[in-house]
């Protein structure tokens, strides 16, 4: 790349992609005509799974790895990009994607479970590093702002979202472990002068023979370095305990993160697999062996190999009943809470339920009350407390409540989400240790077989930069609180860093452990004060989805201003759980739902910074009238909605270009732009009806993009463009 596009433009996956064949052609049309360029980069799932075999495919199929250079476009002052959700894939996601690919021409190799020669070897190891958070800790080098706009907070007071109702006898509750979990078990330490350099983790069997786990590591001073292990053993007995206790008429579920944690928590929800069909498999354990099942692809990956076998199916449907009922995923298609890893999504799922009024549904299609397990007690709390907040105060009420933001630590592969290549499943009874250079030994932990060992580490200048971004938005605020538990060990070595840089700022703002937080946010939150939630990676990541589905009805509507550390730009759009559902009913009916206002604010702030960073004042020009179209989209009922014969995204994107270019016409700052835009807003004004005529005649009917994972893009633009008017219009 010899010349930094002004913005980049990430090219990704399902329903955030689709809509993008037909918003970036406005974005592009609008900003050349101000002399921007904006390029795009791919990193969906299947432009990784290419880039990665690269070297192995013919010249007429080789991908860049447009990943790899995000990754160091990032740490530059130049960057400016705006990157959509993602898929972070799990296994049964990734095995999807490859069979498309293959089916596409594509020579790529079956991903080995279990390799065994050379090339499966070296084919695992490439696919192992495209699944899972792959994308996001090699983007994200700078700390988060995450926060609704103005006019979005404003649009959803004044139009609240339906909430279930909550009742104090509500049998809906968080369980997680009682002890010998990743929160107990957890030991830091932040790195002295002395201690900086390199190291290694080891594994010590009990006949004395020692394995490396990792080599190469390197810490530098003031890193806060922690290691934990979760016990299975002890896990194994607290879902046997969990599912006994689950009372009837109540749905038995789990709640874990098995794409974003790649590595430790698809195999938790292995062990809920395992132990809620103990006594299926007991019973036919060599035969599912010899089919290939493994339990941490769930029980969607059981029936699909159990196919055609009506005693195996038999015993299935027998062992299933006799077991208490699943929250489901889909009731009407029999997608169960534990058919597929990549659907138990922690910061989805919990925030669905709680917003129902703490209600799940059943197998049977009628809702219920949930026993919620969460195993680990880093963050059940966080639901736990919530929960019983509703219980006891009622629902929130969307159309007083006030606005949660959140500062999250999340740069330089913070914390937990950076801890995929030193995350183990042990191997054998044994110690793990991290030795420095010097042969001191940092951690040392007995663990035994089946548990799952993890190291992460937080290095010290993102924490400074996270303080001081803290600082900024309670100023600007008034309400916050650093969620940081003294009595964790990670947390108690952070706010060693918090404390002295509050002292000195001469600021007061209270650290509370994430229980408390929750109920001192959810108390402020109610009154209809604003609250900046400064936290962690893991928990930026609950929050960010939990406030929002309950103060906006989603969170796809959240914009998140990520400051590059060393002085670029990103601008993260809203989350993409729901996704998937808005691509079959775009396949089925040609209607697509998805709902681009995290794009309009994303592009907004990006056209601002660089105005800022590269002194491009059409840039700010072209960015106010984004917040201007923005603004009007939603309170003139522009946004999709869920019907065919309803607005959908495209629509959606219509009034979007519609308002954007009568704004840039009514503007006295940049007269060319005012110029160029007159004839546009004007011919979009007297072709509405033309134009809404040609973008819902196509609804209804089936339609096909050639792909999922890897759509034709010709087929894409003729779904997602079908409006010539239009078209012809904006050029």
């Amino acid at each position: 790349m010899t010349e930094t596009p002004d913005i980049i433009y990430t090219k990704v996956d399902e329903a955030p992609e689709l809509a993008s064949a037909s918003l970036l052609p406005i974005i592009r049309a609008f900003a050349s005509a101000a002399g921007i360029d904006v390029e795009t980069r791919n990193i969906s799932l299947a432009g990784r799974v290419l880039a990665a075999f690269a070297d192995l495919l013919p010249d007429g199929q080789k991908v860049s790895d447009d990943l790899a250079e995000l990754g160091q476009l990032v740490k530059t002052p130049d960057a400016n990009v705006i990157k959509l959700p993602n898929i972070s894939a799990s296994v049964p996601q990734l095995v999807a994607t490859i069979k498309e690919l293959q089916g596409q021409g594509f020579a790529l190799p079956d991903y080995p479970e279990e390799p065994k020669t050379d090339a499966e070897k070296d084919a695992k190891a490439r696919y192992d590093a495209v699944k899972g958070s792959a994308v996001n800790p090699v983007l994200r080098e700078g700390n988060s702002d995450r926060r609704s706009a103005k006019a979005v907070k404003a649009y959803a007071m004044k139009n609240p979202h339906s909430m279930g109702t909550w009742s104090a006898d509500s049998k809906t509750h968080v369980a997680s472990m009682p002890g010998n979990d990743f929160f107990a078990n957890e030991k830091a330490a932040t790195i002295t002068a002395a201690q900086a350099g390199g190291a290694k983790i080891t594994f010590t069997d009990a006949a004395g023979t020692e394995t490396v786990l990792k080599d190469g590591l390197k810490y530098i001073e003031g890193e806060v370095v922690d290691a934990t292990f979760l016990s299975a053993r002890a896990l194994r007995e607290y879902i046997k305990e969990q599912i006994a206790a689950t009372e009837p008429g109540v749905l038995f579920s789990v709640h874990l993160k098995a794409t974003m944690m790649k590595v430790s928590d698809p195999i938790l929800f292995g062990h809920f697999v395992s132990v809620y069909l103990e006594d299926f498999i007991a019973q036919h354990g060599p035969r599912l062996d010899a089919l290939g099942w493994n339990p941490n692809d769930g029980i969607g990956d059981l029936v699909a190999r159990i196919k055609g076998d009506a005693a195996l199916e038999a015993d299935l449907k027998a062992a299933m009943a006799a077991r208490p009922p699943l929250y489901m995923v889909d009731s009407d298609k029999g997608i169960t809470n534990l058919h597929v890893p990549s659907d138990v999504i922690i910061d989805a799922s919990m925030p669905a339920a709680i917003r129902a009024g703490g209600k799940g549904w059943g197998p049977d299609g009628a809702k219920a009350d949930v026993k919620c397990c969460i195993p680990d007690n880093c963050y059940a709390p966080v639901y736990d407390e919530t929960i019983a907040f509703f219980k006891a105060n009622g629902a929130l009420d969307p159309t007083t409540a006030g606005a949660v933001s959140n500062v999250g630590l999340m740069a330089q592969k913070a914390e937990e989400y950076g801890s995929h290549p030193t995350t183990f499943e042990i191997p054998a009874d044994g110690t793990v240790r991290i030795v420095l250079a010097s042969g001191e030994v940092l951690h040392e932990q007995a663990v035994q077989k089946g548990d799952i060992w993890r190291s992460s580490t937080a290095k010290k200048a993102p924490i400074l930069d996270w303080i001081q971004l803290g600082i900024a938005r309670h100023k600007a605020t008034g309400t916050s609180a650093f969620w940081l538990d003294e009595t964790r060990a990670h947390d108690a070595e952070i706010i060693k860093y918090v404390k002295p840089v509050l002292a000195e700022a001469g600021i007061d703002i209270p650290i509370l452990a994430p229980r408390e937080a929750t109920r001192f946010t959810l108390e402020e939150q109610k009154k209809g004060k604003d609250v900046v939630t400064i936290t962690g990676n893991v928990l930026r990541d609950y929050l960010t989805d939990l406030f929002p589905i309950l103060e906006l009805g989603t969170s796809a509507k959240m914009l998140s201003i990520v400051k590059l550390m060393n002085g670029g730009g990103m601008f993260e759009t809203g989350a993409g759980g729901s996704a998937p559902k808005h691509v079959q009913q775009l396949v089925a009916e040609n209607h697509l739902r998805w709902d681009s206002l995290g794009e309009f604010c994303a592009l907004g702030e990006s056209f601002k910074f660089l105005a800022e960073a590269r002194g491009k004042a059409a840039a700010q020009v072209l960015g106010d009238a984004v917040d201007e179209a923005t603004q009007k989209v939603l309170e003139n009922g522009n946004s999709p909605e869920y019907k065919v014969g309803q607005n959908d995204n495209r629509t959606s994107h219509y009034f979007f270009a519609r308002y954007w270019a009568e704004a840039l016409a009514a503007q006295k700052d940049d007269a060319a732009l005012a110029a160029h835009f007159a004839p546009i807003a004007a011919a979009l004004v007297e072709k509405e009806a033309e134009i809404v005529a040609e973008l819902m005649a196509t609804q209804g009917q089936p339609t096909d993009i050639g792909g999922y994972y890897n759509t034709d893009p010709a087929r894409m633009a003729a779904v997602m463009r079908p409006s010539a008017t239009l078209n012809a219009i904006i050029g």
